[in-house]
């Protein structure tokens, strides 16, 4: 696999569209916003469009929403690549609100648990094909698998679930061999996770999400991800705006901060003084996050997400915006950068 990945023929994009919105990540779109969404996406996309989904986003609900916007656009199958992460799979809703992530996805009509097995993995990928459609995922990986590792009770219990997720993987390669996905990667918020898996796995490429961003970007992370990129690993970086913190958000990687809890007042501290010298230089917060996570050498694609039609297009202009070096030179000198 070389570093610049190609699908259906074509480079990989630089940019790429999550679907965890169109899950209902945080707040319930109506499906007609969902539907301008992904029209947007394919409308504004010089190339092919990507998705990257995933069996938990909204138990289900974003694959499912996808493959029906995409059916009613009648896209043809040839323009999209679709990346689904697989691990969890949908199940009945029997409690008030779903178990998996108490709190983050609203007004959902199923549950979801984690499969992370060879058996699970294949029992994900199958329901999410029947979620999608006619529009079958490319590009698969092994979803979270540093929550299914926090999960164990000592290191003998820890070996057990890393095994399970060789596992999974056999899977994946199984299923690139008989030609059903074309490449298998991984997507984790821990990127040390990442950094054991790809030890242990050759990947074809990897999302890291929520830890390389412009309030987050540890040296040993940045040499990390060099390596892989010259080992023809394409690097997608995802969530950098950590759950849309750096913009307003009240959440932080999916995690609501309240600014009068002592342990949550530096983010609100750092995302001022941010703010501020944004201001001060003409440069908006969204530009910047979104141009630093881009630039950091080995990355080759960003993936952002949106729950407005409108900002598809934005997102765009976003990615040919030039941020002066004289601003990255004040991030230091305020002690907002390293």
């Amino acid at each position: 696999m070389s570093a610049a990945l190609l699908m259906n023929g074509q480079p990989f994009p630089r940019l790429i569209f999550g679907t965890s919105g169109l899950g209902n990540l945080f707040t319930a779109v109506d499906y007609q916003e969902k539907y301008n969404i992904v029209e947007a996406c394919i409308a504004h996309s010089p190339g092919l469009t990507v998705f990257d989904s995933a069996g938990k986003y909204g138990a289900g609900l974003a694959l499912e929403t996808l493959g029906t916007v995409l059916k009613e656009l009648g896209t043809s199958p040839n323009n999209i690549v679709i990346s689904n992460k697989l691990g969890w799979y949908r199940t009945e809703l029997k409690t008030p609100e779903p178990t998996f992530e108490p709190g983050v996805w609203k007004a959902l009509k199923h549950d979801a648990v984690q499969r992370i097995s060879y058996n699970g993995i294949i029992e994900c990928f199958e329901q999410g094909n029947e979620l999608l459609g006619a529009y079958l995922p490319q590009l698969v990986s092994v979803h979270d698998p540093d929550e299914y590792l926090a999960k164990a009770k000592d290191e003998k219990h820890w070996m057990q679930l890393y095994d399970d997720i060789l596992q999974a993987y056999q899977a994946l390669f199984d299923l690139k061999a008989k030609g059903l996905v074309a490449a298998v990667g991984v997507g984790a918020k821990d990127w040390t996770i990442l950094k054991r898996i790809s030890q242990d796995i050759n990947l074809d490429w990897m999302m890291i999400a929520n830890s390389l961003t412009v309030f987050t970007h540890p040296p040993a992370l940045l040499q990390f991800i060099a390596e892989q990129s010259s080992k023809g690993v394409h690097i997608i970086n995802s969530a950098v705006y950590h759950s849309g913190f750096l913009l307003g958000s009240e959440y932080f990687d999916y995690r609501k901060l309240d600014p009068s809890r002592q342990e949550d007042k530096p983010y609100f501290e750092w995302r001022e003084k941010f703010n501020n010298l944004c201001e001060s230089n003409g440069i908006r917060p969204v530009e910047a996050c979104l141009q630093f996570g881009l630039n950091v050498p080995g990355v080759k694609s960003v993936a952002v997400n949106t729950t407005k039609a409108n900002r598809v297009k934005e997102n765009y202009d976003l990615v040919n915006k030039e941020i002066p070096h004289s601003f990255w030179d004040q991030m230091k000198a305020e002690g907002l950068m390293k």
